[in-house]
């Protein structure tokens, strides 16, 4: 068997060991959300409703029917993308979550990126400059990124820029109320704004996810450089490195193609665990900076017992992460220089 083929049968396996996964997270999501105190019938017909109308709302949820065809009738109307619809806003939990996602995703993907292009290179300088000013500054900036919580960094961050120096805009989500957002193609301004040529929007924007984008970038730039770090010291300590130095094989070509891309492989692996952390536990950072994404669409409804709201966040996150986790290890599985090498 090749190696290709090799890779190929592990990327299969790795898909097929996500189904069962998909489907422990419907079966915990529907149980949970039975599980709630109160009636969700009673809360949907309202306190003004007698009992003969809280029944037909019931037996319209489906709720008078047995937890297996409950379940059932829950798949169909997932298959058919019907999540219900949202208290607090009148509006299915589909619409909700695709209008909001992308300015969730908008605010975690500018802070991976950020965070991924500072803390790299700052891992690479620290391993291979040990107990130098880079390797303390690396040092300070992980136990900085850990320590801080977000909203205190977002706090401090939006006094200094916004209310002292007045060189950032008002928090006041994701555009300017002076500036019309362009038409809606892919959900992200930034990249609607530049298909449409509008640069005045696209710098409004900018400017708008500076802040929280930096807020976020500190706290996920801590785990990326520290396990740079350690896995480019484990790396630079191998055996296979040492002897492609002795081999007679530049520095640099040592450290690019033999220790950086071995290191690589844990650092992918964490970066694909921050991103699936972050982007449901960014609430923080989009309620400080009224940020219209999915983690304060999930508080509001929480304050209202929002329920199909609350199941819908809850199951779409799930969801996402798995599906993330197995990009993850597929992007592993491809990129690991040893697999294959029995073949």
């Amino acid at each position: 068997m090749t190696a290709a083929l090799e890779k190929l049968r592990k990327v299969a396996l790795r898909l097929l060991q996500a189904v069962p996964t998909v489907f422990g997270i419907l079966v915990v999501c529907f149980l949970l959300t039975r599980a709630l105190p109160g009636d969700p019938a009673a809360y949907f017909a309202g306190d003004m409703a007698d009992a003969e109308s809280i029944e037909e709302v019931r037996r319209t949820m489906g709720l008078d029917q047995s937890l297996p065809m409950q379940f059932v009738s829950y798949l169909k109307d997932l298959a058919q993308g019907n999540l219900g619809m949202a208290i607090s806003t009148g509006q299915p939990v589909t619409a909700e979550l695709a209008n909001r996602l992308p300015a969730s995703l908008e605010l975690t993907l500018g802070a991976l990126v950020l965070s991924f292009l500072i803390a790299v290179p700052l891992g690479v300088l620290a391993a291979t400059r040990p107990n130098t000013w880079i390797d303390h500054l690396c040092r300070f900036l992980v136990t900085a990124g850990v320590s801080l919580p977000t909203f205190f960094t977002g706090l401090a961050l939006m006094y200094v820029f916004y209310y002292l120096l007045d060189w950032a805009p008002a928090p006041m989500g994701r555009l300017d109320l002076m500036f019309l957002p362009p038409e809606p193609i892919t959900g992200f301004l930034t990249i609607d704004a530049i298909i449409a040529g509008d640069w005045e929007v696209l710098r409004a924007a900018l400017a708008q996810l500076a802040l929280p984008t930096i807020t976020l970038a500190l706290f996920t730039l801590a785990p990326i450089a520290r396990m740079t770090r350690a896995a480019m010291l484990q790396a630079i300590a191998s055996e296979f490195v040492r002897t492609a130095r002795a081999a007679g094989l530049s520095g640099r070509r040592v450290l690019v193609t033999y220790a950086f891309r071995n290191a690589l492989l844990p650092v992918v692996t964490t970066l694909g665990m921050v991103f699936s952390f972050v982007l449901g536990a960014n609430v923080l950072v989009e309620k400080v900076f009224a940020w219209p994404g999915i983690g304060s669409f999930a508080v509001e409804a929480l304050v209202v017992s929002d329920y199909a709201a609350v199941q819908g966040f809850v199951l779409s996150m799930a969801l996402l992460f798995v599906a993330l986790n197995l990009l993850i290890d597929v992007i592993y599985t491809l990129i690991d220089p040893r697999v294959g090498e029995e073949a």
